[in-house]
């Protein structure tokens, strides 16, 4: 059974810190490209970070500078890295993995960046 499991959001005041972790379970994680993704109520799902098999990364372009998507393979396990955060970042953050045909995602997770 494929599983990716989001942990590390919650409350964080603005300009402060998170660190997301994703960890996969059921899936061959060396192989698969690796990506965040984030949704607010009403808009639709905006790209974050993906990074590939190679740790090749990209950004969208609201996040450039301040997050960083990194990746352990020993550990099934994509991170990312949020600085500076805005309140414009509160959203709920998803986890993707794809290789080839196959696409899993995550429940997701809130972030409220919120004083």
């Amino acid at each position: 059974q494929v599983q990716l499991v989001e942990s590390g959001g919650g409350l964080v005041q603005p300009g402060g810190s998170l660190r997301l972790s994703c960890a996969a379970s059921g899936i061959p994680f060396s192989r698969y490209y690796m990506g965040w993704y984030r949704q607010v109520p009403g808009k639709q799902r905006e790209l974050v970070a993906t990074i590939t098999p190679s740790d090749n990364t990209n950004y969208g372009d609201s996040v450039k500078g301040r997050f960083a998507i990194s990746r352990d393979n020993a550990k099934n396990t994509v991170y990312l890295q949020m600085n500076s955060l805005k309140p414009e970042d509160t959203a709920v953050y998803s986890c993707n993995g794809v290789y080839t045909q196959n696409t899993y995602w995550g429940q997701g997770i809130q972030v409220t960046v919120s004083s």
